[in-house]
């Protein structure tokens, strides 16, 4: 049996046997179906058209014992070939049957793009804090104004994902559940637009995102607020938010039944341990499954009372972990397609030991985006930012690339990226 192992291509190094790709052999530049890697050039091919490979142990050579290790422990086993693990996944026009399915194009540049998802994301906040306040004072959604206020953003991350994505990075709100709606609305319809759901879909996710913990605006604050474990009871209470959520939309005539399912279900769990009624699997809707993603991947970035946020890579290894146990593994691999290992506005250290944010990634070779330098390489804050391009910073052999070596927590070096201009 191949002692295969799934490894993203972040960490492929020189020598290791390429036993399966993500996608199929067709439709790559890959001649042969199993080959050992043997140049940076092959490794820059694999980046170029895989998330992950399929890495067989016992066929590579020139192999580190040490990353043996980390894979052993870091990563699940194959215990099947690529031809069966294609053959149990489920496409994405089955999880979406009777949905129109398109692929999307970047139709702008980022520097382009910027200005205009800024002005769509001021305006969306604007609107979503007095939309919050209304209800808190007893009124009602305002649905319309909500609609028209996200349909500016859909159409930013429709046109280029990135430069939403980094600007949500850079805002932050004072009032967490504020924050925590725009950033999960960004991420699904950025999750959606990667699955290739129509625009009135990518409203749909938006909208359910946004008013997914709306209920929370009825839960005692100091609860929501603890920096300490909560008793059964309180628990019990918080939970209670999904409830009071469904109270609200519905009163505020929201018939999107979308848009319902989210607010019902974004708490329950692929494999049927979340709540408020233990749904598993098909059993929960599409668009919760999806909102289950995003709100935990908002969250666990998030600065929260009880915890720090942790870096997206983080992240994205506790999602992947839990494919197909809390989380339908092909939305999982489809988020991070979306979104990366490293996002725009992720703080990063590069290779030369300089700290940057990054601003805009290459969707065919995400380890090398745009990255705006903040500290040198003594961690001191630079006089001016400039932005690098790591694709044209060297290339192999008598230019050593500049690559990014770790991505980092927010707030890392006390940076404050709300602070940061472009």
């Amino acid at each position: 049996m191949l002692e295969s192992h799934k490894v993203f291509t972040t960490e492929l190094e020189l020598g290791m046997f390429v036993s399966g790709l993500d996608r199929s052999w067709l439709g790559t530049p890959f001649l042969t179906q199993g080959f050992v890697i043997e140049s940076r050039e092959d490794v820059d091919r694999l980046r170029k058209y895989c998330e992950f490979v399929y890495v067989d142990t016992r066929r590579s050579h020139k192999f580190s014992g040490v990353h043996l290790q980390s894979l052993k422990r870091e990563l699940p086993r194959v215990e099947k070939d690529q031809e069966v693990y294609e053959r149990q996944r489920v496409p994405i026009e089955k999880i979406f049957e009777g949905r129109t399915i398109k692929a999307y194009q970047d139709d702008s540049n980022w520097e382009d793009e910027h200005p205009r998802a800024k002005l769509a994301l001021d305006t969306l906040v604007g609107d979503i804090n007095e939309i919050y306040d209304e209800v808190i004072d007893g009124g009602k959604i305002d649905v319309i104004k909500l609609r028209k206020s996200v349909d500016p953003v859909i159409d930013s991350i429709s046109r280029n994902p990135d430069a939403c994505l980094w600007v949500t990075r850079l805002k932050h709100h004072d009032k967490y559940t504020y924050q925590h709606s725009l950033g999960a609305a960004i991420w699904s319809v950025s999750l959606g637009r990667q699955l290739g759901l129509a625009k009135h879909d990518l409203r749909s996710l938006a909208m359910g995102s946004m008013l997914m913990d709306v209920g929370k605006l009825r839960i005692d604050r100091e609860l929501l607020q603890a920096e300490r474990s909560l008793s059964d009871d309180e628990m019990a209470a918080v939970r209670d938010h999904v409830r009071y959520g469904l109270e609200i939309v519905e009163e505020s005539g929201v018939i999107n039944q979308d848009v319902i399912d989210i607010v019902a279900y974004h708490h329950e769990r692929f494999n049927g341990t979340g709540y408020p009624n233990g749904l598993r699997s098909d059993d929960i809707p599409a668009f919760a499954r999806i909102a289950a993603i995003v709100d935990t991947y908002d969250a666990v970035t998030s600065n929260r009372s009880h915890a720090d946020a942790r870096s997206p890579s983080d992240a994205i290894k506790l999602l992947y972990s839990a494919r197909n146990s809390e989380f339908q593994a092909e939305l999982v691999e489809a988020f991070i397609q979306a979104v990366g290992i490293y996002p725009a506005g992720t703080l990063v250290e590069l290779s030369s030991g300089e700290v940057g944010v990054v601003v805009a990634e290459y969707r065919t070779r995400r380890l090398r985006p745009k990255v705006m330098l903040l500290l040198d390489a003594n961690k001191r804050e630079l006089r001016e930012n400039r932005v690098i391009d790591l694709q044209e910073e060297g290339d192999g052999e008598e230019v050593p690339s500049l690559r990014i070596l770790k991505s980092l927590e927010p707030g890392a070096y006390d940076l404050d990226l709300s602070a940061v201009a472009i």
